[in-house]
């Protein structure tokens, strides 16, 4: 194709037609060329209105203007704004170098937009029909923008670079034949993902993507009912937020000011103003977020999962200093976490699935914090037993850790004994009737209280045992003076000594009766010790 001539004339031969002599002009000029009808019906890209040829824009005008366009007039811009036109042909733009800025509203694409290893300023497509977006390895110094625009034929993006932010809010994307319908793995994102309110129909991929601002998929309905995974991002790098959360008054502020200001067009008032809509996140397939770094946090909240029994929401071996994890409890499918680490885990008791459909061995967590309702100690013991099918004492370890760096010792010990209890379920039946005996009279030694109640006890039966049966004393003439209650107290403590145990030498049965408490004697005194030094250490 020839250059254009420094008189900014189109090329001899190009032959333009009305609209696309006005397009040239407007290029030159930096300002818009409007083909819309007027009537909103008429406009509509993806209605069923034939546009005729007074709106026909050719790929072929566009794409050179945009590549070889010509010098703008004297004190102008030159940028492409074009709105309302059926684009005629494939809009090609691979491998080429794009200064101008170029902005399409509302216009209906016949053929795919193409635009692999291109580089450009900003480009913005804003409520057009596109068959197919291929831009593998795209470059931008500025934007990307596909804000409510409708792709059945899916969104190509593997290794691109965008400059700032990437905008799909409100788009709708679908496969075609292929199985992803956004295919963005390796993509690098300066700035903000807005995918607000997106649709997809097949799978979105985002392996190892990094974002440098945040990640918003707020109201987004992700579904992909012919494959296993709906959202398939392992790898991925957010810097700050990633939010898969409802769209809504509390997400109103993060998409409405997003670039460009009219890039979401949702009304979440209703009628009058009176009262907020919220269109929840849902996803319909497994969800793979597995190796995944989350500078400040990762919000799941109030997300609708449909999945089948053999998918499962993976968040493996992820890092992040906050996960937020209240979604619609899902009935099918598994929900992952081991290897995750996380500061602080804010969660919601209903939000965890049962049956053994929760895995997290490995999982570590500093703080534990209900994000609604309550979830005390014995629910925490019950989401811990959802997640083990058998026994395993790291989740146990890990929550009395967290209990007992807050402070709360109670419940520190009252996940211990728990862990106890379920280990014995394992051991052999000589294990079991020892840890019975242990839990029964014990507490394995977390329940100092209880080794004091049955010291007590012990105490006073002996002390009124021996006071209906006083033993001989060793040597008649030396013997102190016989006092039941001492005597009994002086079997049953350890160390100290009050001069009785040595003083009376009981036969018999009763022999066995004092050997046996001076026994009980020692793990009841240690087990009170133990609590002791626990509540002075915490003083």
């Amino acid at each position: 194709m020839s250059e254009p001539a420094d008189s900014g004339e189109p090329p001899p031969g190009l032959r333009l037609t009305t609209a696309e002599w006005g397009l040239w002009q407007a290029f030159r000029n930096g300002s818009e060329q409007d083909l819309r009808s007027g009537e909103a019906e008429l406009d509509d890209p993806n209605g069923d209105h034939v546009w005729g040829p007074d709106r026909a824009v050719r790929a072929r005008v566009i794409a050179l203007l945009l590549l070889h366009g010509p010098p703008p007039l004297l004190g102008r811009v030159a940028s492409l704004h074009l709105t309302g036109a059926f684009v005629t042909g494939c809009l090609d733009l691979s491998g080429g170098a794009v200064e101008p800025y170029f902005e399409m509203r509302q216009c209906r694409f016949e053929e795919e937009v193409r635009m692999p290893e291109a580089r450009v300023n900003t480009a913005r497509f804003v409520d057009c029909y596109l068959p197919r977006l291929e831009a593998a390895r795209l470059t931008t110094e500025g934007d990307l923008h596909l804000p409510r625009c409708s792709i059945p034929e899916g969104v190509k993006l593997t290794d691109a670079t965008i400059g700032t932010d990437l905008l799909l809010n409100e788009a709708t994307v679908g496969s075609g034949r292929r199985t992803r319908a956004i295919a963005a793995d390796g993509i690098s994102v300066s700035q903000e993902l807005q995918a607000s309110l997106l649709v997809t129909d097949g799978q979105v991929s985002l392996r190892g993507a990094s974002v440098g601002s945040s990640l918003h998929m707020f109201g987004s309905a992700l579904r992909n009912p012919r494959g296993r995974y709906a959202l398939y991002a392992p790898q991925m790098t957010v810097e700050q937020v990633a939010s898969f959360a409802d769209a809504g008054r509390s997400s109103a502020p993060q998409i409405y000011s997003a670039t460009p200001p009219t890039g979401t067009s949702y009304d979440f008032v209703t009628h009058g103003g009176h009262r907020w809509r919220t269109k929840h996140f849902s996803c319909t397939g497994g969800v793979v977020l597995d190796d995944g770094r989350f500078g400040s946090s990762l919000v799941i909240e109030n997300a609708r999962l449909e999945m089948q029994r053999d998918q499962e929401l993976s968040l493996r071996r992820i890092t992040t200093p906050e996960l937020t994890f209240t979604p619609q409890l899902p009935e099918r499918g598994l929900v992952v976490l081991s290897g995750a680490s996380v500061e602080k885990l804010m969660d919601r008791a209903s939000s965890w699935p049962g049956d053994h459909r929760l895995w997290m061995a490995g999982f570590t967590y500093q703080h534990a914090i209900p994000k609604e309702g309550h979830f005390n100690v014995r629910e925490r013991l019950q989401w811990i037993n959802a997640a083990t099918a058998e026994y395993a004492p790291e989740p146990y370890e890990q929550l009395a850790a967290m209990y007992r760096n807050s402070g709360e010792d109670t419940n520190a010990r009252l996940v211990l004994l728990a862990k106890q209890r379920r280990r014995r379920e394992t051991l052999p039946l000589p294990g079991k009737l020892w840890g019975v005996l242990q839990d029964w009279t014990v507490a394995y030694g977390y329940r100092p209280g209880q080794a004091a109640l049955w010291m007590a006890l012990l105490w006073l039966t002996g002390a009124l045992l021996f006071q209906a049966h006083r033993p001989p004393a060793l040597k008649g003439d030396e013997a102190p003076h016989w006092n039941a209650a001492l005597y009994a107290l002086d079997l049953l403590l350890p160390v100290i000594s009050f001069g009785q145990d040595t003083a009376w030498d009981p036969g018999g049965s009763y022999q066995w009766i004092a050997a046996g408490m001076i026994m009980a004697g020692w793990v009841l005194a240690t087990t009170v010790a133990a609590g002791a030094t626990r509540l002075l250490r915490r003083q």
